[in-house]
């Protein structure tokens, strides 16, 4: 993933995007994030921002705007390994769907973390026991697409076809009576996803 440009980017609270993870991602690897990686810019994120901003003498109002960006990019180079995570699950998951499908998976998981049944960030919602059938099978570590790698940017981005659900299951093949019990929010493709 490219380093959001210092000039063209300000990133800020209520801000969810991919470039917020990579800020967490980068404010992480240098010791001022210590919360989940979520992609959403809340309070935390604008504290651990403010800390490098008075550590690098920038002023300290808590806004990633292009002088934090720049310095901070020169402090840590962006790997982007979460995003690469959520692209792997989203390949592992649904490759077969179409873009939206695969769009509405990624979107589960940030529903996740917004949601208090589920841990607060997103390397813990797709490794969580038991909760996706590609981690636990192997699918997972199969090199994910470059349309896996959009659907991911997508819903890291706010889009969520599926309006908050927060389970998917296929149908078709689903063992679980506890998922089937659950009301169907909507279907797309072979998924039917749930509260």
């Amino acid at each position: 993933m490219a380093a959001p440009s210092a000039g063209a980017q300000k990133l800020e609270q209520g801000v969810q995007s991919e470039h917020v993870l990579q800020l967490q991602e980068q404010l992480r690897d240098l010791g001022y994030f210590k919360a989940g990686l979520t992609g959403y810019y809340g309070s935390i994120t604008k504290s651990a921002v403010r800390k490098f901003q008075q550590a690098q003498g920038l002023r300290a109002d808590g806004i990633a705007g292009p002088a934090t960006l720049n310095r901070l990019n020169k402090k840590a180079k962006a790997e982007g390994e979460t995003l690469r995570q959520l692209a792997k699950l989203i390949h592992g998951e649904a490759r077969g769907e179409s873009f939206e499908g695969q769009v509405a998976v990624g979107a589960v998981v940030l529903n996740r973390v917004q949601s208090s049944a589920f841990p607060s960030s997103i390397p813990q919602v797709i490794f969580q026991k038991g909760q996706f059938t590609a981690i636990d099978d192997g699918q997972f570590n199969t090199k994910p697409t470059a349309t896996s790698y959009k659907a991911a940017r997508k819903a890291l981005n706010g889009v969520d076809p599926t309006n908050g659900a927060l389970y998917y299951y296929n149908p078709k093949i689903a063992t679980s009576l506890w998922s089937k019990s659950r009301p169907t929010l909507l279907t797309i493709g072979q998924h039917d996803f749930t509260r």
